[in-house]
């Protein structure tokens, strides 16, 4: 057995891996691996290697990549998985570091230290000018409250601080018990004196904080960012600091690292680090243990832990169950854009003949499509269930073999502002949806959609057509569905659900719009990959 280490790793994690009996270890670097990759079985990374299509194609023997650390940006799932190579991570290895060094900018800021010290460097005394700011009975806004989220508030709290938390992915019940009190971002926003960020980049988080969230948060709050660069719009930034209405901000992450002449470094409230808040050499001994912990347990006994890109299964389970593993996840992702409120229960209904078999897969995958829009690690088949059970939800598999003929799927949220509920099937060999929130309503899973929820009064299908119209959408299907529980009354009309399937995503100036009309309740949109 070859294993590749294309990059430095901490020594007792060589030494482990020297252990193995039978093992051939080579030790190269990002300039010199490529020359070993013909006959290994296995290559260990951290963030320096990119491993791509073509350098897959020169490890015509691999199995495995360990990656040490938790981000796999620079390796191609996509082609990773077309090769049969297993990718996997080390989540949660520098949690203690990252929060650790979150703890550290919020210092630096309250008591200006590197202002401070540069001038004290440079041969002046002025005390008067470093007048500082406890940390004490101030509320820090965390959002995202994963393993890194988490540890920052447990580090928070001997400094007396209150602590606001928003993450749409944890039960009231979890945070209650961190001491956390759950916010929308809006009241986050209001009260908090210090915000940082715990999130995962998707397209959602993508600038979350922008001009329009600035301009919500309380006069002189102070900004830390050790988790991705392209959370944070620059330019908003800059003008909210310039501005006064944020009165500092501390930086590890950049959209472009390095960052070069970065305009914000003109500013003397900026504190800026080069992306190490993991970089201890803690972290770096941990995350190298572990990940040829993982390495040996796959390679000896086939146990993937943390793996990334590949489900626990054989061929012919995937080819049988492969459909519904993706209609699941799918399912999962249509529902947490349209569910409102904290979650606190995740139920799975199987009918036909899925509710005959093994439903691991398709649990894990209803759970990856819910969690994947929110938590800092990525979430899969392999690690949902895992994910599910640290933010404290309950998570409950029902079987109904002969309620149906049809295999399919119903997923159903619960939270403390109600429950809402999707159900699919494989209709033509395609992902399909069949009711929302118990309203039968047949529409595609696939493409950008827009779902609203409305009074079933006459006018608003023309309504959303026209102002979808006026705005330049193209219309792909609409799809149509109501209640048909009883008559409506003028006082209470009975509720009617659509969902368009549009050429190009709808933007949130023709969502307002739509939600200008008195009969709309609600309106979300839904984004998936490409089949």
């Amino acid at each position: 057995m070859k294993i590749l280490v294309a990059e430095p790793l901490a020594p007792a994690a060589l030494e482990l891996l020297r252990a193995q009996a039978g093992w051939d270890i080579v030790q190269a670097d990002p300039k010199t691996y490529s020359s070993h990759l013909a006959d290994c079985d296995a290559l260990l990374v951290r963030s320096a290697v990119k491993v791509t299509k073509d350098v897959l194609s020169q490890a015509q023997k691999l199995k495995v990549i360990g990656r040490a650390g938790v981000g796999v940006d620079n390796v191609d799932l996509s082609a990773a998985t077309d090769a049969g190579v297993l990718v996997m991570n080390t989540p949660g290895g520098n949690a203690v570091s990252v929060a650790e060094h979150t703890l550290a900018l919020m210092l630096s800021m309250a008591r200006s230290v590197p202002q401070a010290s540069a001038s004290t460097k440079s041969g002046k005394w002025e005390k008067k000018k470093f007048l500082g700011n406890e940390l004490r009975g101030k509320t820090l806004g965390v959002i995202g409250l994963g393993s890194i989220g988490r540890e920052v508030v447990k580090r928070a709290k001997p400094f007396e601080m209150r602590i606001a938390g928003h993450d749409p992915y944890i039960s009231a019940q979890s945070a209650g018990d961190l001491g956390i009190e759950l916010m929308s971002l809006a009241d986050l926003y209001a009260a908090s004196d210090y915000i940082t960020l715990h999130l995962s980049l998707t397209p959602e988080t993508e600038r979350l904080l922008d001009a329009k969230a600035f301009e919500q948060m309380k006069g002189g709050v102070r900004i830390v960012n050790c988790a991705r660069g392209e959370l944070i719009d620059a330019q908003a930034l800059k003008h909210a600091m310039e501005s006064g209405q944020v009165a500092g901000a501390a930086l590890d992450v950049f959209e472009k690292e390095p960052p070069g002449e970065d305009p914000l470094f003109s500013l003397e409230p900026l504190v800026a680090t080069p992306h190490i808040a993991g970089s201890t050499e803690e972290a770096q001994e941990i995350v190298g243990i572990r990940i040829v912990e993982q390495l040996i347990e796959y390679l000896k006994n086939g146990v993937a832990l943390n793996a990334v890109n590949m489900p626990a299964l054989t061929a012919e389970q995937y080819r049988a169950l492969g459909p519904y593993v993706d209609l699941s996840e799918r399912l999962g992702l249509f529902l947490s854009h349209i569910s409102e409120g904290n979650a606190h229960t995740i139920r799975l209904v199987y009918q036909g003949r899925l509710a005959d078999g093994d439903t691991e897969i398709l649990r894990n995958a209803g759970l990856a499509g819910i969690l994947g829009r929110s938590v800092e690690y990525r979430a899969n088949v392999v690690n949902a269930m895992q994910l599910a059970s640290a933010r404290g939800f309950r998570v409950v598999e029902q079987r109904e073999p002969g309620r149906s003929q049809m295999d399919s799927i119903r997923i159903e949220l619960e939270t403390e502002a109600g429950k809402f509920s999707a159900m699919g099937a494989i209709v033509l060999r395609k992902p399909r949806l069949l009711q929302v929130e118990e309203i039968a309503c047949e529409a595609t899973l696939e493409g950008n959609l827009m779902y609203s929820r409305n009074d079933d009064v006459p006018g608003v299908i023309g309504y959303l057509g026209t102002v979808l119209g006026r705005n330049g959408i193209n219309i792909a299907n609409f799809a149509l569905g109501r209640q048909d529980n009883g008559p409506a009354t003028t006082d209470a009309p009975l509720t009617a659900i659509s969902i368009v399937e549009t050429d190009q995503p709808v933007p949130d100036p023709v969502v307002s719009q739509i939600l200008e009309h008195k009969a709309v309740k609600l309106v979300r949109r839904v984004a998936f990959r490409p089949s």
